[in-house]
Order: C-alpha cells, then sequence, then structure tokens
C-alpha cells in the first residue's frame, strides 16, 4: 500500500495511491507498506530513486543500511513492533531523503508512525518537509522506546516482589515467573537492538547535517535525540542486569525449596531407619527368641520402634536441622 502525505492548510493530507492514480506533486511523505512491485515502480518513477527490497533492508552491514545513491540518502533502521503483546519482534524500516521528500518502505506497523501519522493529521508546522517529518518519526521511535523500558522496569520490580516477598493468596507459581523474567529479557534485548540502529541512524544524519544544510533548530533537536538514545540505551543495560540478577534469584529460590524437599525425605528415611530395624530383627521368627513368648512382647517391640523413630526427630529439631 502507498500512501501519501500533502500539506493541507495547516495540516498533512493522507491520500492513498491506487493502481492508476497520478502521485501528488506536492506530497512530503510517502509511505510504503508492504509494497508491491507496480508500487515500488511508480515511486521509482516518480523520485528517480530506487526502493530497496525487504531482504536488502534486512541486511545488517552498517554500509547496507547507511548510504547514498543518486543523492538520496537511505537509512534503514530497527524497530519495535508489538511491544504490547507476548510475542513482541523487531522489524527494519528504511527512511529515504530524497530533495526535502521522505519515503518510508515498510513490513509492519510500528506505532510511532501511527502516532505521527495521526498528529500531522490533526496540526503541522508551517513549512513542512520530509526532514521535519523524518525527525518527528525519530522522535516518537525513541518516546516509545522510552515507554517500553519504562514498562519492563515497573513488571521487573513486580516480578522481584513476586519472588522475595510473594503474597500468601496470590502467589504465583514459578514457572509463571521464570516465563515472565524470560519475557521481559527477550523484549529489554529488541529495545535495545533499536537503540543501537537508531543512534547509527542519528549518527549518521548528524554527519550529514552540514551536507543537506539543515536549520539550527533540526540539529539542534537531532542532538537532542543522541542523548536520549544513549540514556536510554544506558537504562536498558541497567534493565539488562536487573533481570538477570531477579533470573539468579528465582534459580537460587527454586534450589533453596528443592534441597528442603530431599531435605524432608532424608530425615524421614533417617526416622524410619531404627524401627525398621527393629520390626526386622523381630521379624526373623527364630525359634528361641524369648520374647515370641512373652505377654507383653508385641507391645514392647511397638513401644521400642517408636522411641527409635522419636528419638532422631527431636534430636534435628533440638540441633535446629528442622
Amino acid at each position: 500500500m502507498l500512501s501519501v502525505y500533502v500539506p493541507h492548510g495547516a495540516s498533512l493530507e493522507r491520500v492513498e495511491v491506487g493502481e492508476g492514480k497520478p502521485v501528488p506533486e506536492s506530497a512530503i511523505w510517502f509511505d510504503l507498506v508492504t509494497p508491491t512491485l507496480t508500487e515500488d515502480k511508480l515511486l521509482e518513477r516518480h523520485l528517480g530513486i530506487a526502493v530497496p527490497t525487504r531482504e536488502e533492508m534486512q541486511e545488517i552491514e552498517v554500509t547496507s543500511r547507511l548510504y547514498v545513491e543518486n543523492g538520496a540518502r537511505y537509512m534503514t533502521a530497527t524497530l519495535m513492533c508489538q511491544s504490547d503483546t507476548q510475542t513482541p519482534k523487531t522489524t527494519p524500516v528504511t527512511f529515504i531523503l530524497s530533495g526535502h521528500r521522505l519515503v518510508t518502505v515498510r513490513y509492519d506497523e510500528p506505532r510511532p508512525f501511527l502516532i505521527v501519522g495521526a498528529k500531522l493529521g490533526r496540526t503541522c508546522p508551517a513549512g513542512a518537509t520530509g526532514e521535519t517529518v523524518l525527525m518527528d518519526l525519530l522522535d516518537a521511535v525513541v518516546d516509545r522506546a522510552a515507554d517500553i523500558l519504562e514498562r519492563i522496569g515497573s513488571e521487573v520490580d513486580q516480578v522481584s516482589h513476586d519472588i522475595f516477598e510473594p503474597d500468601a493468596d496470590k502467589r504465583a507459581s514459578n514457572q509463571d515467573i521464570l516465563k515472565a523474567i524470560g519475557r521481559k529479557g527477550d523484549l529489554t534485548s529488541k529495545v535495545r537492538e533499536s537503540l543501537v540502529s537508531i543512534g547509527r541512524v542519528l549518527l549518521y544524519l548528524a554527519n550529514e547535517a552540514d551536507a543537506m544544510r539543515w536549520a539550527k533548530e533540526i540539529r539542534s533537536q537531532l542532538r537532542g535525540m543522541q542523548r536520549d538514545v544513549q540514556s536510554l540505551s544506558d537504562h536498558a543495560t541497567y534493565l539488562s542486569s536487573k533481570i538477570t540478577f531477579v533470573l539468579d534469584a528465582l534459580l537460587g529460590v527454586v534450589s533453596i525449596e528443592q534441597n528442603n524437599i530431599i531435605k524432608i525425605f532424608s530425615i524421614a528415611a533417617v526416622v524410619l531407619m531404627p524401627p525398621t530395624l527393629v520390626a526386622s530383627i523381630y521379624g526373623m521368627n527364630f525359634k528361641h527368641m524369648p520374647e515370641l513368648e512373652w505377654v507383653f512382647g508385641y507391645p514392647f517391640a511397638i513401644g521400642l520402634m517408636i522411641f527409635f523413630a522419636a528419638l532422631p526427630y527431636y534430636l534435628f529439631k533440638w540441633k535446629k536441622w528442622l
């Protein structure tokens, strides 16, 4: 699907360009979502640029993600998708700046695009260009990453509380806690990957700002976003360390619980060993055993077994092994 954004008063009007429809000349933002070959060719003819394929966007070399071709600057970043679901993922998105117009190529729906599209549909600064739209998109991406990290931090705190101070009536199972830790670790690693990718794009833009003759305000905004990305990357590293600590703590708690279970079985075996010995002796039924003819032989054997069972139990209690 090819959508273009055209200045309309104090906002940008979104127009879908279907097959056979002309591309508006005044459009400043061209948004390609899972484009078809026809849409690729249409945009290439209109702007005189090459639209990268999905396979090209997935390459991880810096030279394949940040480069200049035919006067257009290509920047591919990895953005978060479906971060509010149980299956978050990342997706490559390519930003192309060509003659003060922005082209975005994507195969998913990162939320910053919905946010910026709705915002520009309500209001946008006068004289908006592809560069200003790009800054809004990158700023929304950074804000979204910050929101995700804040949510991860609060959820990790809750997991830590469930481990160290569990509520008796709402205690989650260790398996559920382990799954929650795994999901938080996976989401944090994906956010870090996205932040590293965005940081490279921002650094590339900062180096190209002089050649593109960007205004001082845009350069200042660019520097601010670079600082934000650096601080968020540091926070993501901190969260990764905290998640590792929580995981180690959970494994320690599980190990202690397992040791307690094994200890109970070991004590039970020791407690039952002397009575079993007594019962074995009097169960041999030898002919010359004086107790066999004794009237009180049976209660004597029962009492002896109870005594030898109680003796190690109270010994363990006295030693505080129980």
